[in-house]
């Protein structure tokens, strides 16, 4: 790094959830930039074994918890990043912005990390073109293969099945989460070098909640610009990891950091095991592909989570079918939907809205069944690799399982790299673990995440009931 940045930790973030904080460790460790992703609050020892790090994060649940909840449990949050010292604070959103006043609420973390950190306004960055996000005049787009949908029509993020997009103009989305008032700062604006200027304008006509637009290679750079150069004045930022992208290509335009770093490649394993708690469009075509390419996919009966002993017997039928597949030389994917149209996803919203029952204790038990399924098969298979789906389930599963924490191991897809994880646990520590979000990945991700590239699908089909 170049004597331009200051010495010690430039950045500490927290992410609303597990998968978004990898892509956030990914974006800054494959610039060159040592980061470590902790899953709890690090003591000060895990701290210091961690070395000299430019970034380190914290891994949260909030993207799934209610204002309520946010209330509560974000002061110490950021109290805990805080102590790392950095001079700059990112809150990670996700790349589709979903959110809603009621779950995820990303206008209440601003609001409470605003207040936390004295700062006087907060920039809000979420587009990150490399994973084919786009943020033009206020409005959100994202990609979905080949095509490219404004967020209230995308296929995925418009069925979200908490946090359904149903607004594309983010101002507008945002206002029903927050009383602060909410400016912009346009591309154009941005790239005229007026950027600057309308920030402070609106600031003065107090704004304190500011969306920057992002476009291309040259509004990265002016927003990554306008968050780094005001650090002193708002020293607390949110955003997806286009934030880590902006500040990284600002960093590269003036020298301060490598223009290029080689990220570590990655290398092929003979057996995987995966588990997905997602019921996206996409993750079901990829379980889909897995099936047809070599993976023994194993159905978790979803409807079994309403009973804490039938819960416990399923865990246990799941693991012994993975394991029994991944000793006859098969990779496992255990699965609890197929995408939103899964029958059985609605037999259990249905169960739950008529017995009025916790949503969150539902979802929270799911969620660490798989991380038990997970951790049983690691240790029993003995595995080097494993995979998690789902961005609201990976954090409970990632602490049911025990992980501490992840650094980046190698390159996989965008926002979705390949870790080394940090245990207690013997069979754990130094697992290589990929985090994939719901609405992330190529149609082959699972098979990718073995190291295998797969040119077309057979024609076997192996699922197990």
């Amino acid at each position: 790094m170049s004597d331009g940045l200051p010495k010690g930790p430039l950045l500490a973030f927290y992410g609303d959830d597990f998968t978004g904080s990898t892509a956030v460790l990914e974006a800054l460790a494959f610039a060159g930039l040592k980061t470590i992703l902790f899953f709890d609050t690090p003591t000060e020892d895990m701290v210091k074994r961690a070395g000299d790090c430019a970034a380190i994060g914290v891994a949260g649940l909030s993207r799934a918890k209610s204002p309520h909840w946010m209330e509560q449990h974000l002061p110490a949050a950021f109290h805990s990043i805080e102590q790392f010292g950095a001079p700059l604070y990112h809150y990670k959103i996700c790349s589709t912005f979903d959110s809603a006043p009621h779950t995820g609420s990303i206008g209440k973390a601003v609001d409470i990390g605003r207040a936390h950190f004295k700062s006087e306004a907060v920039p809000v960055f979420t587009a990150a073109p490399i994973i084919g996000r786009w943020q033009i005049f206020g409005n959100l787009f994202a990609r979905m293969g080949q095509e490219v949908f404004r967020i209230d029509r995308h296929p995925v993020m418009m069925r979200h099945p908490v946090t359904p997009m149903d607004e594309a103009d983010l101002v507008s989305h945002l206002s029903k989460q927050t009383d602060a008032t909410i400016g912009l700062v346009n591309w154009i604006e941005l790239t005229s070098g007026q950027g600057e200027t309308c920030y402070r304008k609106l600031v003065e006509h107090n704004s304190r909640i500011i969306l920057l637009d992002g476009l291309d290679d040259e509004t990265l750079i002016r927003a990554g610009e306008l968050m780094w150069e005001r650090r002193s004045h708002d020293r607390f930022v949110a955003g997806s990891q286009g934030v880590n992208y902006a500040l990284i290509a600002y960093w590269r335009s003036k020298g301060m950091i490598e223009q290029h770093f080689e990220a570590p490649k990655l290398t092929r394993v003979e057996r995987i095991a995966a588990v997905s708690g997602s019921c996206s469009i996409i993750t079901a075509k990829q379980i889909q592909h897995a099936a047809n390419n070599g993976f023994v996919a194993i159905r978790a009966q979803s409807l079994a989570v309403l009973d804490e002993q039938n819960w416990a017997q399923e865990i246990s039928r799941c693991t012994d079918l993975a394991v029994r597949a991944l000793a006859d030389g098969k990779d496992a994917l255990i699965f609890t939907a197929e995408g939103p149209d899964d029958p059985e996803v609605k037999q259990l919203e249905d169960v739950m809205a008529r017995n009025k029952l916790d949503r969150e204790a539902i979802s929270h038990r799911l969620g660490s069944g798989l991380g038990q399924m997970l951790d049983r098969i690691v240790e029993r298979a003995h595995l080097t690799r494993a995979v998690v789906s789902g961005g609201d389930s990976s954090g409970q599963a990632c602490l049911a399982m025990g992980l501490t924490g992840v650094t980046a191991a190698a390159t996989l897809e965008p926002s979705a790299p390949l870790c080394r994880a940090l245990s207690d646990k013997s069979h754990l520590n130094g697992l290589e673990i990929a985090l994939k979000g719901g609405q992330m990945g190529s149609i082959d991700f699972f098979t990718k995440a073995k190291g295998v590239s797969v040119s077309r699908e057979s024609e076997a089909l192996t699922l197990l009931p």
